[in-house]
C-alpha cells in the first residue's frame, strides 16, 4: 500500500515536471547584428512581476491590472508558472536581475501559480498544458489566443522563451 502511494506520487511529480518542457533545445542562433543598441530602460519601465492575489474571478483581476497600466505606461501580460518549473525559475530570476530590462521595458507580469490557480485560469480563458505560460489579455480581462507556453531546461531556457515572447509582444 505504501509503495503504491509512493509510486503514484512519483508519477504525478514526473508528469508535472514534464509539463514545463516544450520544444527541444537546438542551440542558439548567432546574435543578430544591429546598427545601434536599444536604449536602457528607465527605472519605472523595468519589467516586473505582480503576484496575483486571487480571491475571485481572474478576468476581473486582469481587467483591474489593465485599467492601471496606461497610467504608468505598463503593458500587462498574464504569466503562469510554478516554483518547481526550471524554465519558470530561470526566466523569473533573469527578470529580477535586470537582464531583460531593455527587451521587456514596460511589461508588468501578472503572476499566477499553476498549482494553485489552474481552475480559475481555465475559467477565464488562460488555460493551457505547459508552463511557463504567457498570455496577452483581451480588454475584457479574459484570455485570448495570443499566448505561448512551455520552455526548455538548461542555459538556453531564457533565450528560447525570449525569442517567442518578443514575437508575442509584437502582436
Amino acid at each position: 500500500m505504501e509503495r503504491t502511494r509512493t509510486l503514484m506520487a512519483l508519477g504525478a511529480l514526473l508528469a508535472n515536471a514534464a509539463g514545463c518542457v516544450g520544444e527541444p533545445y537546438q542551440g542558439e542562433p548567432p546574435p543578430a547584428k544591429t546598427e545601434r543598441a536599444a536604449p536602457p530602460a528607465a527605472a519605472t519601465d523595468k519589467p516586473h512581476f505582480v503576484p496575483a492575489a486571487v480571491d475571485g474571478d481572474v478576468d476581473v483581476l486582469v481587467r483591474d491590472a489593465i485599467a492601471v497600466a496606461p497610467s504608468d505606461a505598463s503593458r500587462v501580460v498574464v504569466y503562469v508558472g510554478a516554483s518547481w518549473c526550471e524554465p519558470c525559475r530561470r526566466f523569473h530570476e533573469a527578470v529580477e536581475r535586470g537582464e531583460l530590462d531593455a527587451q521587456l521595458a514596460g511589461v508588468r507580469f501578472l503572476e499566477f501559480d499553476a498549482d494553485k490557480h489552474t481552475k480559475l485560469l481555465d475559467a477565464a480563458g488562460y488555460g493551457g498544458q505547459l508552463i511557463p505560460r504567457f498570455a496577452v489579455p483581451g480588454a475584457d480581462g479574459r484570455g485570448t489566443d495570443a499566448k505561448i507556453e512551455g520552455g526548455i531546461t538548461g542555459d538556453g531556457a531564457v533565450p528560447q522563451i525570449m525569442r517567442r515572447l518578443e514575437k508575442l509582444l509584437a502582436t
